[in-house]
């Protein structure tokens, strides 16, 4: 369990994965707020300022790039931890990401949900 309450927003459109994500984080002790697409996820990582994001590139209405770029225009977006979940692997786009210094970028296919809340536990406890 997290020791203290350790603030996470999720930004994924897809509903079952966002769903399984928050479940899991909240049985670690995380606090969690979920957003389905780039504009609300800018929304509420402007307004409850997480601990760290984790954030899909491919949405519907503002996509994770653009949401990173305009949270990167705010003084305090510009230091928010952002970790890339996402199943883009493609280098310009990894490129785009890494500009806006995300702490780092996960392929989807590449992790388990168990690893993903792990290496999360890892970079907040």
């Amino acid at each position: 369990m997290v020791s203290k309450k350790r603030k996470v927003l999720v930004v994924e459109d897809e509903a079952p994965l966002r769903k399984i994500m928050v479940q899991k984080l909240k049985e670690e002790g995380f606090e969690v707020i979920e957003a389905f697409n780039g504009k609300q996820g800018l929304k509420k990582a402007l307004k409850e300022h997480p601990n760290l994001i984790l954030l899909d590139i491919i949405m519907p209405e503002m996509d994770g790039l653009e949401m990173l770029s305009r949270l990167r225009d705010d003084k305090w977006g510009k230091k928010a931890e952002v970790v890339i979940l996402s199943v883009v692997n493609n280098p310009k786009e990894v490129q785009k990401a890494m500009d806006e210094q995300v702490f780092n970028f996960w392929v989807k296919s590449d992790w388990k949900l168990s690893e993903i809340i792990k290496e999360v536990k890892n970079r907040l406890i």
